[in-house]
Order: C-alpha cells, then structure tokens, then sequence
C-alpha cells in the first residue's frame, strides 16, 4: 500500500494552492514587518573602489541544465528573469561587516518589472512562475559567499536536488519572497560581479581575502536551514512529464511559446547587409528597425520587412533623433556625443521590444556596446553586422593621425568613453560571427568573419572627361569625395598634387582651416551634384573611411579609383582593374599613383615617362627626409 501511495502522487488542486498561498501571505508580511527599518540596498553608481581588486571567489554554473526538450520555453523564461535579476547585483559594492540580502537587493519579481514565466520547484514539482529561475542566482551566490569564507546569517536549502543544480554539492539557496532569503556578510567590503554569457551563469567577488572560514548561524528565527527531503531527484515531475492532465498549472504552461527564435536589430540600411538578412531570415524572426523607410520613402532606413513573423518600429524615437541631427554641426566632438547618446537610446528601445524568447540575436555595430554593457545578449547568441572600425582600432588610427598633422582641427577632437570602448571590445571578443563588405574590417576577425560583397550601384550615364579637361586647360581632373578632414587623408593628398597640372574637385565643406586650399586649383561642388562629370579619377587617401559609397559609384561608371587601405574595397576582386591601393599616410606612393593615372589619361603626351620619372625623383628628394 505504501508502494502505491508512493508512486500515485497526490494531484495539485486549487484549494491547497489557496491555502498555500494564504500561509505565504503571514509569512511575507510577518518578514515585511521585521525587515521593514532595514534600507540595505547598495546602487552601482555608488562606489567603483574595488574594482581592481582580486577576485576572492568565482562561481559559474551552466543555465541549459538536462530538462525535457518541451522545457525549452521555461528555461528560456528563466534566463530571462537572471538577466534581470543580475542588473540589480552586477557592479555593486557591499561595505565591511553590512549584511548582504538577495530579496533587498533584488527586489521583487513580477510582471510590471519585466520578469517572466520560469521554472520553480515547488511542492515536490517544477512549475511554470513568474520569476521562476532566479534560485540559480542565489544558488551562485552562496557558493561565492561559501568559497571566500564569508559569514552565512541565512541559507534555505531546496528540499529536493533538481539534476544539474548546486544543490546536488550542497551548494544550494533557495529563495522565496520575501521570508525565505539569502543573507550573508564579510568583514572586509566586497564588490559583486554577475554576467551571463552564452552557456553560463558566472558570479564572482572581488576584495581582500578575508582569514576567515565559513560559518552558519544556528537554527534561530533568521531561519538557516539545511534540510532536504529524501526523495530522490528523478522522481521530481514537471507540467510535461507529470501525469496528472488535470492539473490546473497544465493550462498555464501550455500557452508558453518554444525559444529559438532571431532578433534583428538594425538602423542606417546597409543594402549588403540587407541582402545578408534576407538569405539568413527565417519566418518565425523578429526584425527591429528604427522605421519602415520602403513604406514612408526614407532611403536611409529602406530595409526589406517581407518575410518576418514581428517587425518592431521606433517611429518616435527615430523622428526625435532626426530633428536633433539637424541641430548639430555637421562635424566635431558634439555630434559624435550626441550620435553616441542616440544610439543608446535605440539600443535600449530594441531590448525593450525582444521577447525572452530569443535565442540569437544579429545586431548592428552602433548598438552592440551598449545592449552588451546591459546585459541583453547575456544568455544568448549573437552576431554582430559590422560597418566601421573597433572604437579601440578607431582610436588609434585617429591618434596615429594626429601625430602626424597636430595641427589638424578635427583629429583629436573627441574620444569616446574607456567604458564603451571596453564594452565593445568584450561583446566582439564573444560574438559568434562578424558580418561586413569591408575588407579591413574583416582582416581583424579572420577566424568567424563573413566577408559580404559591396553593393555596386546602377551606372549613370556621363561627360566625357577628356573634354572637361582639355577645356579648362589642365591635364586631368581629380575628384575628391569627402569632406576636407584629417581623417579623409587630406593633407596627405594636398603635398601629392604639388606641382600638377590639375584641378581638384571637392565634394564637401572645408573643415580643416579655411585657407586650407588655397594655392591649389580647387572646385568645390554639392554631393547632389554630377560630381563625377568630367572627373580623371577619384581620389580617397583616407585613414577611416567605413562607407566607401562615392567610390563604389566610380567604380561602377568605369572611373579609376585611387583609394588607401582604410576604404575597404580588398574584396571588389571582380572591379579591381579600376582600383590603385595606397597606404595611408604614403605620401609618395599616392603621388605615384595619381602621375599614373594622368599619364593613361595623357598617353600622346610627349615626354610624360621621363617627366614623370624626374618628378617623382624631385618628389622624394622633397618629401623623405634625408638619410645619413
């Protein structure tokens, strides 16, 4: 008879579960009551001191522990909930001797704050709750609390081992609000670091080591416990393998959806980048854009929106970030801040519209450092769509520059934060793979790079530039398709056509001094204008340049390009007759390249060999300093 009892387990109903819940409310308000004068609660913006102190303790736990395969929707609802729970711990700093509580620090879990349905092991079952998860969190923190010898005041230990869990090396805390709670102290301060990354849940403190050994208060009415039920943990049940049909948890967890879907969060439209998404997509996707440009003819956000099961707009946000745009100057240190500020704004209105339900994430370079600083891609896997240099790589090329051409106004005129610039580093260090048509963007990941091809404009139709030229009385026309800035290797370009017989074309504003050109045969023109007619070659010696699109549409008219490294262009294989690349800096060697170009563009030229060959000599003589 006992056998039978044993294995017909008794079906959960809705009065017990009443009844369970009416105990639940004494005991809340009995700790509510107790805890009420007590305002420990540490903020992270308070206190970076222990930063670079030592890790004292570490502990890391797997979040895809063995369950059923239809468990997929609760486990993905419980890294959802540790993603949020861990905003609340991850970077503060516990003073000396102050008692750390999770439920004080954490607070409680609910729907307003964003917290989903997870697994909860409650009466024997896991069972779908909102919240459910979190005890992996408290789990973690006790055996970091265990490791660096700090004091227990209160511990619950789970009464029965759920397979995967610290609970099966004792190492277990569980957790209920708010009468059931984890509190713990260390003589010296610490400070608390929590992450997850794509298959792990890592906490670890940081501060002094502490000459102590662990030690648990006794049974008292701070409640440390340790006890555990017997029953074995392959006789635990949850909502799919249970056989009690009629359980009134069924209907709640069968509304759950499977994980595995992929989120798309992108801005500026790259159409490379588009045709990347559409081949990778699949229906049951999410696609986030700031909004739908095909539909409201704005060019610069045209992504294709056929084919994905949600697509999240930002109408708002973007209107607002574009009414601001208009405000800023159109270079300096106060559009790249206000640029930064913008992007982040998106970056968290895109974490806001992903449901838990993501398993992989494709995401633009703009945002990624600021959903990685908090904490979105923790759980999951991503991919980044990459469109400029690392701010770190960034860095040092504009440093680099400036070395170069201190007196240059635009190249050490604004940095961005060591913060952003660490979060960045990190989040592409765990990316999965890197997506871009820019071949020095790709050099620097070779390993899991995607290297896509650059979208090549439809021709259009132009002046013949040999006309242009011998009209104006000048052996050839050079284009140059920037704005006047250090970065886009304009001086470099100014000592290269020193003495030629050209008229160089300016597509921008003058940013660098105002008499920046004068002494050269300069002609300026919009970017709407047919900058290209009559043009020799284009020219574009810079030491950034992430979006070569003026090239791309010399290219595409049959015009010869003369471009450094920095532009991106090592992948045009099937273009790159019409492609010279230069180093950035190399003065002479831009030099070389463009006399060139003006000699194919002269041939009946008499002379132009040996002028050509005696001008680069006198070049050099110029230009390189002398050897001893």
């Amino acid at each position: 008879m006992r056998t039978l009892n044993k294995q017909i387990k008794t079906r959960p109903g809705i009065r017990a579960a009443l009844l369970f819940r009416g105990k639940v409310l004494v005991l809340q308000a009995r700790r509510a009551a107790r805890e009420s004068k007590r305002t420990n609660v540490w903020r992270h913006a308070v206190g970076r001191t222990l930063l670079d102190k030592p890790v004292i303790a570490e502990s890391r736990t797997p979040i895809w522990t063995p369950h059923e395969a239809a468990e997929n929707a609760l486990v993905a609802g419980k890294i959802h909930n540790l993603r949020l729970a861990i905003r609340r711990l991850n970077g503060i700093e516990v003073p000396a001797h102050a008692v750390f509580s999770f439920w004080k620090q954490v607070g409680r879990t609910n729907r307003l704050k964003g917290y989903v349905v997870g697994r909860e092991l409650r009466e024997g079952c896991l069972i779908p709750s909102i919240g459910g998860g979190i005890c992996q969190l408290s789990n973690a923190l006790y055996d970091a609390a265990s490791q660096a010898g700090f004091e227990i005041v209160e511990r619950h230990a789970h009464t029965q081992v759920v397979p995967g869990s610290l609970a099966e090396i004792g190492r277990d805390a569980t957790v209920f609000w708010n009468y059931v709670d984890l509190r713990f102290r260390s003589v010296p301060a610490f400070r608390i670091e929590a992450e997850l990354t794509v298959d792990s849940l890592v906490v670890r403190f940081r501060g002094e080591p502490a000459c102590q050994t662990v030690h648990h208060r006794g049974t008292n009415d701070t409640g440390v416990s340790q006890r555990r039920s017997n029953q074995p943990s392959s006789e635990i049940e949850d909502c799919h393998t249970c056989n009690q049909q009629e359980c009134f948890r069924k209907k709640v967890h069968a509304s759950e959806r499977a994980p595995g879907r992929t989120a798309y969060l992108v801005d500026e439209y790259w159409p490379e980048l588009d045709r990347y998404i559409g081949a990778s997509k699949r229906l049951s996707d999410l696609l986030c854009i700031p909004l739908d440009g095909k539909q409201l003819r704005r060019p610069n956000y045209a992504w294709t929106t056929v084919g994905f099961a949600d697509i999240k707009q930002s109408r708002l946000l973007t209107l607002s970030r574009s009414r601001q745009s208009r405000k800023l100057a159109a270079q300096g240190a106060d559009r790249q801040k206000a640029l930064l500020a913008a992007h982040e704004k998106l970056a968290r209105r895109y974490a806001s519209l992903m449901p838990y339900d993501v398993a992989h994430v494709v995401v633009m370079q703009t945002l990624l450092p600021f959903l990685w600083r908090s904490g979105d891609l923790g759980g999951r896997t991503f991919d980044v769509l990459m469109t400029t240099l690392p701010l770190a790589v960034l860095h040092d090329r504009l440093d680099a520059a400036h070395r170069l051409h201190p007196e240059s106004r635009t190249l050490g005129d604004f940095r961005a934060d060591g913060s952003l610039v660490e979060a960045e580093r990190e989040a592409l260090q765990h990316a999965r793979k890197i997506i871009t048509p820019h071949s020095e963007i790709a050099a620097l990941y070779p390993e899991k790079c995607v290297l896509v091809d650059w979208t090549i404009p439809v021709a259009k139709r132009r002046i013949n530039r040999s006309d242009g030229s011998a009209s104006s009385g000048v052996d050839a026309r050079l284009v140059f398709p920037a704005a006047t800035l250090g970065r886009k290797g304009v001086y470099e370009l100014r000592e290269a056509i020193k003495g030629l017989n050209i008229e160089l074309t300016i597509v921008g504003p003058v940013v660098e001094d105002p008499e920046f050109w004068d002494g050269w045969r300069v002609r300026r023109v919009a970017a709407d204008d047919d900058w290209l007619a009559s043009a020799t070659a284009v020219v574009l010696p810079a030491f950034i340049e992430p979006k070569p699109r003026r090239l791309l549409a010399a290219i595409a008219q049959g015009i010869p390009v003369i471009a450094s490294g920095a532009c991106g262009l090592g992948n045009m294989s099937g273009n790159l007759r019409g492609v010279t690349t230069v180093a950035a800096g190399d003065v002479v060697s831009l030099r070389a390249a463009i006399e060139k170009v003006l000699a194919q563009a002269n041939p009946c030229r008499p002379n132009s060999a040996s002028e050509s060959r005696r001008d680069r000599s006198l070049f050099r003589a110029r230009v390189l300093p002398s050897q001893p």
